[in-house]
């Protein structure tokens, strides 16, 4: 064998050898703001969800399940008095939910995060301080995963193992990494702008936006500090259910 081939085996040797953040070092870590875009198959599956699970699903992240259900998500920054009443409504309407917290939700919200889980909804991990993970070190990205998974585990009995990227942005090396930490990210095939408290969307419009994106595999982000969609959402499940469509939970 030549020294370079020697040197070679070495190099991955080490590679392999050296434990979470080493595998992943080469890969791309440049900053992507993830959008489905508005660009649609004939099914009505956004093109840029379905670009997303061919590039990454290798390292366990979808946009999109391959499922015919659809996936409602929550993203829950903070408590806006409108998580009580949306799960009042997925309780009568039968539909389970992921919600997804970050740190400071966990911790101020016990009683909310208790009844997502003794109601059959899924808890998933936001991170712990809501960071951007391309802009952390290897360690401070184990950090912002685990140490939320921990807290949850201790004070909740629960093992998350779905994974939202904050703010929606990500690079190759963070999803992998995510992946090595033994987690699944959902990114989503559907959201829009229902996060500004201030300048909520219209009921009337939200409702024919919500109710016209449903497609099957679809991922919805809402987010529970929106009025709007508190407003919206019985009818929004009615309206999906009545195109054709079901709701479940993610099966990736």
């Amino acid at each position: 064998m030549g020294k370079k081939a020697m040197a070679l085996m070495m190099s991955l040797a080490m590679i392999f050898s050296s434990g979470f953040g080493k595998v992943s070092f080469a890969l791309d870590n440049t900053l992507c703001g993830y959008g489905q875009g508005r660009e649609v198959n004939d099914e009505n599956c956004p093109v840029g969800a379905l670009m997303f699970n061919e590039q990454f699903y290798k390292y366990g992240a979808y946009a999109v399940t391959d499922s015919d259900k659809i996936v409602l998500t929550f993203d829950q920054g903070y408590e806006n008095g409108f998580t009580a009443p949306i799960l009042d409504t997925l309780k009568e309407k039968n539909v389970k939910a992921v919600f997804f917290l970050t740190g400071d939700y966990a911790k101020r919200n016990p009683e909310l995060v208790k009844r997502m889980i003794s109601e059959g909804h899924i808890i998933g991990n936001h991170g712990m301080a809501h960071a951007s993970l391309p802009k952390l070190s290897d360690e401070e990205v184990r950090e912002e995963i685990m140490s939320l998974h921990e807290y949850v585990k201790r004070e909740y009995g629960y093992e998350m193992k779905y994974f939202r990227p904050p703010c929606g942005e990500y690079s190759e090396k963070s999803l992998a990494a995510v992946n090595e930490l033994g987690y699944t990210t959902l990114v989503w095939s559907f959201a829009y702008c229902d996060w500004n408290t201030d300048d909520q969307p219209e009921v009337n419009s939200a409702l024919e936006r919500v109710t016209s994106a449903a497609h099957c595999g679809a991922i919805y982000l809402l987010h529970s500090v929106s009025e709007t969609n508190c407003t919206i959402l019985p009818r929004a499940i009615d309206n999906i259910r009545a195109a054709g469509f079901e709701f479940g939970l993610p099966e990736v």
